[in-house]
C-alpha cells in the first residue's frame, strides 16, 4: 500500500467533501497513523470510507465521521479530554495529538490491552487508558474541556453533561437504528447547555447503555 497516496485520497476524497476544512483537523488525520490502529486483517482497508470491524461487534468509525466530530469538538492544546469507548485507541490518539491529556474508558479488557499497546507503539504518552464502564457517565472529580463518546447512545444522560467544564464541548452519536444523529453539546453556564445536531450516521452502541422506558400495549 502506498500510505502517502492512501492518506491523500482519504483527505481529498472523503474528509474535505464532508466540509472538514479545519487545518488542524486535516493535519491530525494525516499525521496520526490510522493504519497502525486497524486490525491486521483489515489493514489494507485502513483508509477506506467504511466502518472497520475491530471485533466483538465493534468498529472503527469512518475517517470522515472521526474528522467531522473532531472538527466540531475543537480540542485545544491545553484541554483535558474524556473519551468513552476506547476501541483500538485511534480516536484517543487523534485527541491526544490536539489536546493536553486524554482519559479514555473502555469496558472490554482485551481492548484496554490492545489500545495501550497501540498507543505505546505510536509513542503517545498523554493518554490514560482505564478499564471501566462509562455507559451512563463517569465518576470523576475532573471537569473535562472535551468529551468524545465513541459508541452510540440512545439518549445522552445528564451525567455526561455534568462532567463538562463551563465552556466545554461534547460530541456523541444518539438514537437507534435506523436513525442516529451526531450532536455537539456546549456548556455555557452552571445549568446551561446548547445542543446542535450535526449530521446523520450510525454506530454500534456502547455496552450497558440504559434503555428508555417504552409503552407496552
Amino acid at each position: 500500500m502506498d500510505l502517502e497516496r492512501a492518506k491523500f485520497n482519504m483527505v481529498e476524497q472523503q474528509i474535505r467533501p464532508w466540509n472538514v476544512l479545519n487545518p488542524q483537523v486535516l493535519e491530525t488525520m494525516t499525521t496520526v497513523p490510522r493504519e497502525k490502529f486497524v486490525p491486521q486483517e483489515y489493514r489494507h482497508m485502513a483508509f477506506a470510507d467504511m466502518n472497520i470491524p475491530i471485533g466483538d461487534g465493534q468498529v472503527m468509525m469512518q475517517p470522515k465521521v472521526e474528522a467531522r466530530l473532531l472538527q466540531a469538538l475543537e480540542p485545544k492544546s491545553n484541554d483535558i479530554i474524556l473519551e468513552v469507548g476506547t476501541g483500538t485507541g485511534h480516536v484517543a490518539a487523534l485527541l491526544a495529538h490536539q489536546g493536553e491529556h486524554v482519559m479514555t474508558v473502555e469496558i472490554r479488557p482485551e481492548f484496554v490491552s490492545l489500545a495501550k499497546e497501540n498507543l505505546f507503539q505510536n509513542n503517545t504518552d498523554n493518554v490514560e487508558v482505564i478499564h471501566g464502564d462509562g455507559a451512563v457517565g463517569w465518576q470523576s472529580d475532573i471537569e473535562f474541556d472535551c468529551i468524545f463518546i465513541s459508541g452510540s447512545v440512545i439518549e445522552l444522560t445528564d451525567a455526561y453533561r455534568e462532567l463538562l467544564a463551563i465552556g466545554g464541548r461534547l460530541v456523541a452519536i444518539v438514537g437507534e437504528e435506523p436513525v442516529m444523529s451526531a450532536i455537539l453539546v456546549e456548556r455555557s453556564g452552571k445549568a446551561a447547555w446548547k445542543t446542535t445536531y450535526l449530521f446523520e450516521t450510525h454506530l454500534p452502541p456502547l455496552d450497558n447503555i440504559p434503555q428508555p422506558d417504552r409503552f407496552v400495549f
